[in-house]
This record gives structure tokens, sequence and C-alpha cells, in this order.
């Protein structure tokens, strides 16, 4: 048994043929989590749900700072139980052995590298699970620069925490009491936030009040999904504003070889498609032209 185990993180990311970190996690280029900055959550959402990944978001959290910000990063996991003192005795003597430093809580924040999002299930303990607090907040903020965290369970300290620059948390409770009676499951393995699975250098994305979390070989199409559904839109409402398509035209999931073709012509010469001229629509066009099994009339 080890926690944060390089060899079981590439076990469980084989679809991830990219970089990785030291410890196996896949590493995302920071160039899809710029792109991320400028989309919704619903038009990252999209491509993860019809591809069959229907467990990848969680609404029912609070949000630490709700002015807008955003929450974007490569997610750190780790999964608590209640404690148990025989398995306690056991699971503090792997961190002892792999020279861990602190609590359970700390040995995960000090993994922590740029660009990373710790990811806690505590299994919605609050009294006496309050994985965060000011310190550890700030530890958070000077390790990654602008990350933060998704906890499925408790913080504290709360208006200190809202003193730390750039760092945005999602969480299910408030409590004074610090964080006692737990056990650290796994350390950069499976979890669970909510209703979401969650692995290993999976990319959050917290946004609207919820969190999204895309599995890291996915999030180039992800982000090109989601760059082709911004620009169909802009395109779409100008098309029905001027009586060129309808609505139920613009809502298909599967366009037409002619509402292509003009989509193509708007991306090439209008300002506002310049940014998407670098995407590959032949996918869309091999669905135009032979149909498209999933489509259900209506686009998501």
């Amino acid at each position: 048994m080890k926690f944060n185990s390089r060899e079981e993180i590439i076990a469980l990311t084989p679809l991830w043929k990219g970089e990785r970190f030291p410890d196996g996690r896949p590493r995302v280029p920071d160039r899809y989590l710029e792109e991320m900055k400028k989309m919704t959550l619903e038009e990252l959402w999209k491509p993860i749900f019809v591809k069959g990944y229907e467990s990848q978001f969680e609404g029912d959290l609070k949000v630490l700072h709700d002015d807008g910000r955003k929450l974007i990063g490569r997610a750190v996991t780790a999964t608590f139980v209640p404690t148990r003192p025989d398995l306690h005795e056991v699971m503090f003597a792997r961190g002892r052995e792999q020279e861990f430093k602190g609590n359970y809580n700390q040995w995960v924040i000090d993994s922590l590298t740029e660009g990373d999002v710790v990811v806690v299930d505590m299994y919605d303990k609050i009294y006496k699970g309050t994985f965060l607090g000011g310190n550890l907040t700030t530890a958070i903020k000077k390790r990654t620069k602008t990350g933060g965290g998704v906890i499925w369970g408790g913080i504290r300290d709360t208006q200190q925490m809202k003193e730390v620059p750039d760092v945005q948390v999602y969480y299910r409770g408030i409590d004074p009491t610090p964080i006692r009676e737990f056990i650290m499951k796994d350390f950069n393995s499976i979890t669970r936030i909510g209703k979401a699975t969650v692995l290993p250098g999976d990319i959050v994305y917290g946004a609207g009040g919820g969190v999204l979390f895309i599995p890291s070989h996915l999030v180039p199409e992800v982000v090109d999904g989601a760059a082709k559904t911004h620009v169909k839109d802009d395109f779409g409402f100008e098309m029905i504003t001027a009586g060129k398509f309808t609505t139920a035209q613009i809502d298909r999931a599967t366009w037409t070889e002619e509402m292509l073709d003009m989509l193509m012509e708007w991306i090439k010469t209008d300002p506002r498609g310049e940014k998407y001229r670098h995407l590959d629509w032949s996918l869309e066009y091999d669905l135009a032209r032979n149909g498209d099994p999933n489509d259900t009339q209506t686009a998501l």
C-alpha cells in the first residue's frame, strides 16, 4: 500500500497519452486551462455528456467567493473515512514511511504544484470535518498560484480564507471546530464529490455555483467542442434574427451541409469567427452526410 502512487495513477488514466507530472498525474497543457477561462460550464459539459460521462458534475455546494470568479485547475484527489484506531495506525504508518509531515490534510496540501486544485471527499463531515482554514488556504495560494479546493465536507476560518487572493473554494458547510477523527483512505486515487467521480489529473472547472470534472484525455476534444458550440450559437443567433433559419433548424444536434457551409463562410469572413478558424469540422460534415444516430432532433 502506498499513498500518491505513480504506478496506480498511470494505471487509472491509461487513455491520457501526453506529458505527466512526476507523481504520474496527467499534465494537461496550460493553454487548455487558459481557453476554459473564456468558456461556460454548459459549453464544456455538453461534449462530455454526449460521450456517456454523465457523472462529472456536482452542483450541491457552497462557494467561498460568490463574485463570479472561476476555479480551473488539475485535480489532486484525496478520500477520507471516519476514524478507527487500528486503521489509523496502519495509514499513518504508511505516511511516515513516505516521509509525509503533519496531519493527513497537510500531506495533500504539501504535494500541490502550480495550477492544481485539491479535491477532497470528507464524506460530508462538517463538524470536526473542516479540511481547510486560513493557514492551509494560504498554503494553497503559495503552491498553486490561482488554485483552490473542492471539499465534500467542511471549512473554517472563512474570514481569513476570503482574504487570501486568487483562490476559490467549493464546500458543503462551515464549522468553527478543527479537523478531528478522520482517516485518509487514499491520496491521488479514485474519489467522489457528491454525484461526480473524479480521477487525479482531471480538470476541475468551477463556475456558476457548481463544479465540472473533465477527464484529462477528453480535454482537447472538449475544449474544441465547447468552442464549436460557442461559434454555432453566435452564428445561429444572427441567422435567427435575420430570418434565414428557424430555431428548430438551429437547435438540431446535427446541422445540414448547407448550414455548415454557411457557418464556414461566416467563420472565414466575419471578424468574430477569426478565433475559430483553426477548428476541424470534418466530423460534423460526416454526420450531416451520413446521419447521426444520437441526433434526437434538439441539441443539448
